[in-house]
């Protein structure tokens, strides 16, 4: 069995659910991010992310500078919690698209999207999403552009760029960009170019400098960043 309500805690609106499974009663949160909770996810991001891409990972660094840049935005800053504690988190900034007669379109796009390893695959990553999905709306939102893997997010409603005609600066329709539409039609049929926040790009040599002054963890190499190397550079026709 499954309970779910909205409940205004400070000023913030926050999720509550009860699972009940097995006899046992989990209360899940999703509420706004607080400054008490940086560090925390900040320190999620690394694990959920680190060797998964690359040796390392710089996702938590971008966590660490996306808050201070104008484009951020502080309504679509989630934090998900497993019985008080805090397992995930999705965080949004403002990205643009521009059609083909220089009209231009204030989007979102979200990332990093973090849950704690031992918690993943098991629906949080999902309930942020959804969550954060009907705040963007309610705020009045009506596109969002990601970057991923698309069997993580096709089942979130996300379809691949090229459906929607929305491709990068140099005209390529990458396979790993999905759009989703809040409101459906939106995007009518035009070509639109895309262009994501500048504090997307992550200066790497900073973010090793930041990775350096936490707790060590070990760099390696995996199949999944390979995975990640030909999904980065696939593109369709």
């Amino acid at each position: 069995m499954n309970t779910s309500y909205l409940s205004k805690d400070n000023d913030m609106l926050v999720y509550c659910k009860y699972v009940v499974s097995k006899r046992k009663i989990t209360m899940i949160n999703i509420r706004n991010e607080t400054e008490s909770d940086y560090q925390t996810v900040e320190e999620i991001t690394r694990k959920a992310f680190y060797n998964i891409y690359v040796p390392g990972c710089t996702e938590h660094y971008l966590v660490h500078v996306m808050r201070r840049h104008e484009d951020f935005i502080p309504e679509l800053d989630f934090v998900i919690e497993h019985d008080g504690q805090v397992i995930g988190n999705i965080m949004y900034t403002r990205a643009r698209l521009v059609d083909e007669a220089g009209t231009k379109k204030e989007i979102l796009t979200f990332g990093p999207v973090s849950v704690l390893p031992e918690y993943q695959r098991m629906g949080y990553g999902k309930m942020l999403m959804e969550h954060s999905f009907e705040r963007a709306a309610a705020l009045g939102y009506d596109v969002i552009v990601i970057f991923g893997s698309p069997a993580n997010y096709v089942s979130r409603g996300f379809q691949s760029c090229k459906k929607y005609q929305v491709c990068t600066e140099d005209g390529k329709y990458p396979a790993a960009m999905m759009v989703k539409e809040l409101r459906p039609g939106v995007l009518d049929g035009r070509k639109w170019v895309y262009s994501d926040s500048p504090v997307m790009a992550v200066n790497e040599e900073e973010a090793r400098r930041y990775d350096d002054t936490l707790e060590k963890m070990k760099k390696e190499h995996r199949p999944s960043q390979e995975e990640f190397y030909i999904m980065s550079h696939s593109f369709l026709e």
